[in-house]
């Protein structure tokens, strides 16, 4: 006989006097963020966006930027499903300060602040440079080796619907840096220097979306295809604090921005004394880098890129550069001229036909018909040298090696977490927000777990949840750096 089952509907009208905060684990992450986190900066950040006598009395800023954070924080991606689940989840409102009853904020109130209040200002970038800095004030963040790299984030845009279009660019500020390397350098050999560019514009065809414009069609080897926005992002090796978040197009490169993000880190949060290495991929690889980062005195780690060669030809490596005659040598040892400097930057070093003709590794050598060798070297080719030196170092590969454990795992944890694979709206302002506010959630979770794990620590009672956390990931880059000058 099967015994008779008690109605589990029986309480649910049962009237009981809990209070919110009871209903909240001690453990729980939103508990562990509110003890160890002070919003009240944000307070006096948006004061100026609000008007102190006209309209309705507003939503408080650290309501709505608690509201925006729970829903990055959880990967809810809609405003309005995040409206109903604070409604329904007794922490979101325990967190946001509302009680079991109260009304809670519509989701159209984030849309208004975002496309009215906050549109065209810089309140994301100044809260996410006061997060980075109470990580410092926390002794979190060392400044002393900088890891760098981007990562695709797809646009809110079909790639089918599109046109080609010509766009008018500016060129980049470091060619005219370069065009005054190269006038020296031709200068230097007896050469006119190269008349200026009368066109300051340059105008290329590109396919652009007809859904968002501001994205960027990406199409690199091993990438998907499509139309994206890049997050250009770097993290400090200590505790993997994100410093830096950088939007652009999908089809501009790593290393174009790259300078620029660097300086304005060391501007802003004292980078000065303090920044000793920088880690970076091979898209990073370019004479420009080299060059600005070798002059800041910054040990620089970028992996190499080994350059496309013609089949059967012997490469550029087997030939000797000898700075006295300001020449190349052969492996056979016939020398190799300077020719020319041409705008892209590059010496050109040419070798003698009529030695050559004589020369048994002619054919395996080049396959001009005219039967010389060519070699390039940049203006900026010993930058370009030390760098790669400080790569296959020893102290290089164990810098190397850190990026698959911080810049790496910051950006899975974004994507998997976070809901940073894809944009939620469209413009590049609002896919720079939404990189914002995922680094904002990722540095205050990294904060908070750190300082209650320090709390525990000195309480001598760690629990399982902060015993993996560890924020002593201390690398002896200086003394490396010596060891390999």
């Amino acid at each position: 006989m099967v015994p008779e089952l008690p109605n589990i509907h029986q309480d649910r009208n049962q009237i009981e006097i809990v209070s919110v905060d009871m209903l909240v684990p001690q453990d729980h992450l939103l508990r562990i963020i509110d003890e160890n986190v002070d919003f009240s900066f944000i307070t006096e950040m948006t004061r100026s966006y609000y008007h102190g006598i006209l309209g309705r009395p507003p939503i408080h800023p650290i309501r709505l930027f608690k509201m925006m954070l729970i829903g990055y924080l959880y990967g809810i991606h809609s405003e309005r499903q995040l409206e109903q689940e604070i409604k329904t989840n007794v922490a979101y409102r325990w967190f946001l300060g509302l009680g079991l009853t109260d009304a809670v904020p519509d989701h159209s109130t984030i849309s208004y602040n975002r496309n009215v209040r906050f549109k065209g200002s810089t309140i994301f970038q100044d809260i996410f440079d006061e997060v980075v800095r109470l990580a410092i004030s926390h002794n979190m963040v060392g400044g002393r080796v900088l890891i760098t790299d981007s990562t695709h984030i797809q646009a809110n845009a079909n790639k089918n619907r599109s046109s080609m279009q010509v766009v008018t660019e500016t060129p980049h500020e470091y060619l005219k840096e370069l065009e005054s390397a190269v006038n020296q350098e031709r200068e230097r050999h007896g050469k006119k220097p190269l008349a200026p560019v009368e066109n300051e514009t340059i105008e290329k065809n590109l396919r652009i979306s007809t859904t968002d414009p501001e994205s960027g069609f990406m199409k690199r080897k091993g990438k998907p295809e499509g139309f994206y926005y890049l997050d250009h992002r770097t993290v400090d090796h200590k505790c993997n604090i994100i410093t830096d978040v950088h939007v652009t197009p999908g089809n501009v490169n790593d290393s174009t921005v790259y300078t620029e993000r660097l300086q304005r880190q060391i501007d802003v949060f004292g980078f000065y004394d303090t920044l000793e290495a920088v880690a970076l991929d091979s898209g990073y690889m370019t004479p420009h880098i080299c060059k600005k980062t070798s002059e800041m005195g910054i040990f620089s780690v970028i992996a190499t890129r080994n350059a496309p060669k013609a089949e059967g030809t012997i490469p550029k490596e087997q030939f000797a550069y000898d700075p006295q005659q300001d020449a190349y040598i052969c492996p056979n040892g016939i020398k190799l001229t300077y020719n020319t400097t041409n705008r892209s930057g590059y010496k050109e070093y040419m070798s003698n036909p009529v030695l050559c003709s004589q020369c048994p590794l002619l054919k395996s050598c080049t396959s001009s018909k005219n039967g010389r060798r060519k070699i390039q070297r940049h203006v900026w080719e010993e930058f370009r040298e030390r760098v790669e030196r400080n790569y296959h170092s020893s102290s290089g590969q164990l810098l190397y090696k850190l990026r698959c454990k911080t810049i790496e795992r910051s950006f899975a944890d974004a994507k998997v977490l976070h809901g940073l694979r894809i944009s939620r709206l469209r413009g590049r302002e609002k896919v720079q927000e939404q990189a914002l506010m995922t680094a904002i959630v990722q540095n205050i979770k990294k904060i908070a777990r750190n300082l209650a794990k320090l709390s525990y620590q000195e309480s001598g009672n760690s629990p399982l949840l902060f015993q993996a956390f560890s924020g002593k990931a201390i690398f002896p880059i200086r003394k490396f750096i010596t060891s390999t000058a």
